[in-house]
């Protein structure tokens, strides 16, 4: 750990299937339990990651149960108690609330501070990031505002959301922070391309920092049914498995963020991506002849620009670009870069049909 910053708590968001990651991606060894880059996987270099700045008795990690023990098994050396296993999956509003209502409880009264991140992000430098995370702290601290970071836009791109940044309000550390205006949808193309030339949005990257009291009092305001059932839980955690049904299903951007009037972002300083598909993972697997790949050896003829993933394997393309190819024991996927995003409606069709092995 490089240097604790005081009083501050991580939750790690760990609960989402990552079914666009399909087929290598599955319930009982979800996305944020693979090696995808590198040697650890994402929830285990997300754990380290954090490390730098909070002990691990600091650092909760909210799953759902279907992949409970998969969770553990890459936690490192984060507490037992402190994985926390939703009885079902409620959105990100209930988890961060449930988290708030775990750190506030065991944290003994003091004024906590607590960070949220995605268990599932790739993010490579990694100082900077636990700098600029204690310097969210001290924002959230000194304003008790609602603090995300922002990913400065590289494309236009249309699978994030984005928040519309206003005028700067002071500076923590060596960063500056900036008004939120509001949060926008994820764009069509035309908008996306006028958000990146305007230079006043940035990616919502899903990373937040605030108060255990700033949250609870968003909760009071714009979700009081959740929040009087988080209260419950907070006198009886017992009573999870009865309580937890009784949450709104919501996303804490939808239910809290979009509706706050004192939010600030501050401009992430390290390299960041969701790798939220396979063509997004292509940008950081090792440059090939065909294209972005992650094999044993690779023959291309009149074939580039691809992205392939197979281990320990050997492929050939012949006379095809821009496709992704990804290989497994049980499953082949194959499909054209710009499709990958629709790699979680095959996960769908195979739940429809039954076939429970291959999701």
């Amino acid at each position: 750990m490089s240097q604790a910053v005081d009083e501050l708590y991580v939750l790690i968001i760990a609960g989402g299937r990552g079914t666009r990651f399909w087929p290598r991606s599955r319930r009982n060894l979800p996305k944020q339990c693979l090696p995808v880059h590198g040697e650890l996987s994402l929830l285990q270099a997300t754990v380290r990651r954090v490390e730098r700045v909070v002990p691990p008795e600091r650092i909760f990690i909210v799953t759902a149960a279907e992949m409970a023990d998969a969770v553990r098994e890459h936690s490192l050396d984060v507490p037992t108690e402190n994985i926390l296993v939703e009885p079902e999956g409620r959105n990100t509003a209930p988890c961060v609330g449930w988290g708030a209502v775990e750190i506030g409880r065991r944290s003994r009264g003091t004024d906590a501070i607590m960070a949220v991140l995605p268990a599932d992000h790739l993010i490579t430098d990694e100082a900077t990031f636990a700098v600029q995370l204690g310097e969210c702290a001290q924002a959230a601290r000194a304003t008790n505002a609602l603090v995300t970071l922002g990913v400065s836009p590289t494309r236009p791109e249309t699978g994030f959301g984005y928040l519309q940044i206003g005028g700067e309000l002071g500076d923590w550390g060596g960063s500056a922070f900036l008004r939120v205006e509001r949060f926008v949808e994820k764009p069509d193309h035309d908008t996306a391309v006028s958000y990146l030339q305007g230079g006043m949005h940035l990616w919502d990257a899903g990373m937040f920092v605030f108060t255990v009291e700033a949250i609870r009092d968003a909760f009071r305001a714009y979700l009081p049914k959740t929040w009087a059932h988080l209260e419950n839980l907070r006198h009886s955690p017992e009573t999870i498995q009865e309580v937890y049904p009784k949450l709104e299903r919501i996303s804490l951007d939808y239910g809290i963020m979009e509706r706050s009037n004192h939010v600030l972002t501050v401009r992430a300083a390290f390299g960041w991506s969701d790798v939220g598909s396979w063509s997004a993972l292509g940008e950081h697997l090792p440059l090939s002849e065909l294209g972005n790949a992650l094999v044993k050896e690779g023959i291309a003829i009149n074939s580039g620009e691809n992205v392939v993933y197979a281990p320990g394997k050997a492929v050939a393309l012949i006379g095809v670009s821009d496709l992704v190819v990804v290989d497994t024991d049980d499953a082949l996927l194959v499909c054209k870069k710009s499709d990958a995003q629709a790699v979680k409606d095959v996960v769908a069709e195979l739940e429809k049909r039954g076939r429970d092995s291959l999701v």
